[in-house]
């Protein structure tokens, strides 16, 4: 899953692919670089990012779906929690949404439901502006389980089959390097929620405290931290520097089959 962030404020790329024009190009480029699916967001979810407003994420996304349907055959996701967006998006020609508050908005599960669209379920507490203020886990794994476990029954209940869904637990939203770290050791904890897991680790900033690297020079720890996810049972890796990622993802895919 190649990242297409249009977003002035995302941590690594803000900025750069504003022009819809330009972002066309970049997720042409990471299409023909190995990326499956290309996940467009127009709100930023970094830590202590703030909202904006919906018109502005529909400005920022909706152009760029609508090309991208039209240019490729990739599936297209939309990194959103807002269920405007998430009709908008879908009308675009966008299949699936990418949603960080796992549909818990009001709409969001009924968006979905009616939209025959896969969804990405992810965990996370409280809100990207707040959710490192406060990070306490007695037992992450078991605790991240058990919120996906209850999101995914929300979601039958609301019509979405289960086979239209896939689970992320995470990292870095509202954790410590710990908890990321032991998510990742025991990433299979979660497989028997009988769902494909997706995985964000790439060029997160809690690669700083194990590198010291900023953003820029992530690229080797976010390399590592794919391969260890695939070799742990992950289906889809969330990455920006998707040429290099899937050599990482094809070598750790092999060792696990």
């Amino acid at each position: 899953m190649g990242v297409l962030n249009i977003t002035p404020d995302s941590f690594s790329d803000g900025g750069r692919f504003l022009e819809p024009g330009v972002a066309l190009e970049h997720a042409q480029r990471m299409i023909e670089a190995g990326a499956a699916i290309i996940d467009i967001g127009g709100e930023s979810t970094r830590p202590g990012a703030l909202p904006v407003p919906l018109e502005e994420e529909l400005r920022r996304v909706i152009p760029v779906v609508h090309a991208l349907a039209a240019a490729s055959g990739a599936l297209i996701s939309v990194d959103t929690s807002r269920p405007e967006v998430i009709e908008r998006a879908i009308a675009a020609g966008a299949g699936m949404i990418n949603d960080v508050r796992a549909l818990h908005r009001p709409g969001a599960l009924a968006a979905v439901a009616q939209s025959g669209a896969a969804a990405c379920l992810m965990h996370m507490r409280g809100e990207p502006e707040t959710m490192q203020l406060a990070v306490h886990f007695d037992a992450v794994v078991t605790e991240v389980r058990a919120m996906l476990a209850a999101r995914l029954a929300s979601c039958e209940a609301a019509g979405i089959e289960p086979e239209r869904l896939c689970l992320d637990p995470g990292f870095g939203f509202g954790k410590h390097p710990v908890h990321n770290l032991e998510l990742l050791r025991d990433l299979g904890g979660l497989l028997d929620l009988g769902r494909p897991l997706l995985v964000g680790l790439s060029r997160k900033s809690w690669l700083k405290s194990l590198t010291g690297r900023d953003s820029g020079e992530r690229l080797a720890g976010s390399l590592a931290l794919a391969t260890v996810a695939v070799l742990n049972g992950a289906t889809i890796v969330r990455a920006h520097d998707v040429a290099e990622t899937v050599d990482a993802v094809r070598v750790a895919a092999a060792l696990r089959n």
